[in-house]
């Protein structure tokens, strides 16, 4: 796991319930349960203040960061989306998005990018289109500075080819099922205690979250009928639940410590 992906998993998956902040010792241990250098997560920590998304703040004695609003928002959608039982309704109508296409390869590889992750797929050109209206898609394509025109349609052919067309459904497919391979029993881990779980169900949120870079979580209208990633899901769900209580008290339990402890050797090396 690389050292950004640690942090923004744990401000994430852990820290909305402590108020999106941390001690930087706290950060560090936490991240170096999850096989993370205390080095590289203090740069991860420094280049997502100067991306902003953590602020330096300190609560009493302790030297600290908080998640900004940007942050905040970000990762409360990307929750939303990791711990979704079901898509939600489809009304049949798909959201098409004309980007304007200046700017260097670079921004326009950054803006496809996120255009991907928002669940939308290339029609054809600079013409986008997702079977979502994607609220965080406006804030998105202004920070990197391209403007776009969108608007709903129904298509006149069958909306399951069209899928076909633009995903990779057989590869996501395939991916599932990799996933629910690897998958533990929930049985299994929830007599983990605490130190063991939360470096469990970290790896096991952060593969998860890899699908939504892949998977726009597609009405099951335009699905095949042997779909495995709605099955595969409420598998992730009942393991992730199942680790939730003992991770949850380990990550209060080093929060606390570090807080109690703001002179520890992790927080002094900052």
């Amino acid at each position: 796991m690389h050292a950004r992906s640690a942090v923004v998993d744990l401000y994430g998956d852990h820290l909305p319930e402590h108020g999106w902040w941390a001690p930087v010792a706290g950060v560090v241990a936490l991240a170096s349960c999850c096989g993370v250098q205390p080095a590289a997560t203090r740069t991860a920590v420094s280049r997502l203040v100067r991306q902003g998304w953590l602020r330096a703040e300190r609560r009493g004695e302790a030297r600290g960061y908080a998640a900004t609003s940007l942050a905040r928002e970000r990762l409360a959608a990307a929750h939303r989306r990791i711990y979704a039982e079901q898509p939600p309704p489809w009304d049949g109508r798909w959201h098409l998005v004309v980007v304007d296409g200046n700017g260097d390869r670079r921004r326009r590889d950054r803006v496809a990018a996120s255009l991907g992750y928002l669940g939308y797929a290339r029609l054809g050109g600079a013409t986008w289109v997702s079977p979502w209206v994607s609220t965080e898609l406006g804030p998105a394509l202004s920070a990197h500075g391209a403007s776009w025109t969108g608007w709903t349609a129904s298509p006149h052919h069958d909306p399951a080819a069209l899928t076909a067309g633009l995903w990779d459904l057989t590869g996501l497919g395939a991916a599932y099922r990799d996933f629910a391979r690897r998958l533990p029993a929930p049985a299994s881990v929830a007599a983990l205690g605490p130190a063991a779980a939360f470096p469990v169900r970290t790896a096991l949120v952060h593969e998860w979250r890899k699908f939504l870079f892949r998977d726009p979580a597609l009405p099951v209208e335009v699905l095949p009928p042997d779909w495995p990633g709605q099955a595969v899901r409420q598998q992730f769900l009942q393991v992730a639940e199942a680790l939730r209580p003992a991770s949850a008290s380990f990550v209060a339990g080093v929060l606390d410590g570090a807080v109690k402890s703001p002179g520890t050797p992790a927080e002094a090396a900052t």
